[in-house]
């Protein structure tokens, strides 16, 4: 009787043993089938990884080769991110990503950025204008707000132009106009 009863017990350890091995046989197959989907959804994040980084680069390579001095400022006017070409107007280092705009110096003349900037904030109206810079070199200077994919303004964007050739062109052709009064010609005859 104590063998029948060892070996009811033993049956019964075994019928456990056989109902935690399927119960781990069910977990490590559920665990495979999430380590398949974990590994899926890190490849498409690598993937969209990879894709926003190519255009990271493109749009660098884009404001770059564009050759338009650029500066990106967040709502408290600190420094955000600027092109290489804001080197002609600014003194602008990589360390500098962070510092308020006031605190940068500029080869503008009687120009006040942050003003325009705080301006372009409140109202969410683009402000364009021609600016001179030491040297003589003139620039269209652009301020507009940041909005973002879902139009939420979050900063300002400023772009630098140079038009100092197209502005020498137009002094060259005032001189060489001579002072020429511009309007229709008598008896409507082209001048």
């Amino acid at each position: 009787e104590e063998l029948k009863s060892a070996n009811e017990e033993l049956q019964s350890t075994n019928e456990e043993l056989q109902s935690t091995n399927e119960e781990l046989t069910t977990a490590k197959e559920e665990m495979q089938s999430m380590n398949e989907e974990l590994q899926t959804v890190n490849a498409e994040q690598a993937a969209r990884m990879e894709e926003l980084t190519r255009a990271s680069d493109d749009l660098k390579n884009l404001l770059n080769g564009a050759d338009i001095a650029t500066v990106f400022l967040d709502g408290d006017l600190k420094v955000r991110r600027f092109t290489t070409g804001t080197s002609r107007l600014f003194k602008l280092i990589p360390g500098d990503v962070g510092r308020p705009l006031t605190d940068v110096a500029n080869d503008l003349r009687d120009t006040d950025l942050a003003r325009e900037a705080r301006e372009v904030l409140r109202t969410l109206v683009p402000s364009q204008r021609q600016a001179q810079a030491e040297g003589g070199r003139w620039f269209e200077v652009r301020v507009l707000p940041y909005r973002t994919v879902d139009n939420r303004i979050d900063g300002v964007v400023m772009t630098f132009v140079d038009i100092t050739q197209t502005k020498a062109l137009e002094a060259r052709l005032r001189r060489a106009a001579g002072g020429a009064v511009a309007g229709p010609a008598p008896d409507g005859e082209r001048p």
